[in-house]
């Protein structure tokens, strides 16, 4: 994990975990020092959400390829069943069979896509870190590496600012840019010129907190759940280190039973989540004020 020879603390092994493998533009190694910083991007979670997207895609078309009219198998059964949850959800939102073709699909693939990064946060917590630590330095690397992409900020806000888009996408397509930004300036607070300065306030208002709520709410639990593992794994390091002996080995296999078996609702929820924040937004572009 470290070049030192001493084992880590608590807080150094955390912090170390959280550390991003971290590039700038000309893809040289460095570390983020502000809060935002736009000069340099988190390559692991750039890396493993790339990866997770083209197996999700695959593991779609592989369902619908493997599809026959018989009876199906427990692939396929699955596959149908996540189909017609989210083209119904999709139709229960969006009344335009024309912009249903693509967001349902859309949805679909949100849903899968995010369940697949959250899923990530179930495997133990050192495995992939520590055959990075071997491999990565190697390759001219730091041995840096977080393996949750949605446990990363700038993933799960980048998801949320192209919902963002899709949303100003279809209130021009279906309103026309007129009607639009006729709606910005008349809506919510009546059609009045004088209303006109807080009714655009209030809808970049309403714009802004819609977006960041969208990608907050996904990072949030996931950047918890990630700090929980930690925890636990820490209680099994400071057994191995006979810090404490037998309950410490007790309670890591127990409290890490425990939150396993609840983060699989976790990531499945929050993936359902987004999905759905997704469908209800796009659904409200389509709506006349």
């Amino acid at each position: 994990m470290s070049s030192e020879q001493h084992a880590p603390s608590a807080g150094e092994y955390i912090t170390h975990h959280l550390q991003h493998l971290q590039k700038n533009f000309a893809f040289e190694s460095v570390k983020q020092k502000d809060i935002v910083d736009f000069s340099l991007y988190n390559f692991d979670s750039l890396v493993v959400a790339t990866v997770l997207g083209f197996l999700g895609v695959f593991l779609l078309w592989l369902g619908v390829r493997k599809a026959t009219s018989g009876v199906p198998g427990r692939f396929q059964a699955a596959v149908e069943i996540l189909f017609e949850m989210v083209d119904n959800q999709a139709k229960s939102v969006i009344d335009n069979a024309k912009s249903r073709a693509f967001v349902g699909p859309l949805a679909l693939t949100v849903f899968v896509w995010i369940f697949l990064m959250n899923f990530m946060d179930m495997l133990p917590v050192d495995a992939l870190p520590q055959l990075w630590h071997t491999a990565g330095p190697a390759l001219g690397f730091k041995d840096y590496l977080r393996v949750v992409p949605t446990a990363d900020l700038s993933t799960t806000l980048g998801m949320s600012t192209f919902v963002l888009l899709l949303c100003i996408y279809y209130s021009v397509k279906i309103k026309g840019l007129g009607g639009w930004g006729h709606e910005l300036i008349a809506a919510p607070f009546g059609d009045h010129w004088a209303l006109w300065p807080f009714n655009f306030l209030m809808q970049m208002i309403e714009f802004l907190a819609k977006t960041v709520s969208h990608g907050m709410r996904l990072f949030g639990n996931m950047f918890a759940g990630e700090l929980v593992f930690m925890l636990i794994a820490l209680m099994g390091g400071a057994f191995a280190m006979s810090v404490t002996g037998f309950s410490m080995a007790f309670g890591h296999v127990v409290a890490g039973t425990i939150w396993t078996l609840f983060h699989i609702l976790v990531i499945v929820l929050q993936a359902f989540i987004f999905m759905m924040l997704t469908l209800i937004y796009i659904g409200q572009a389509h709506d006349h004020h």
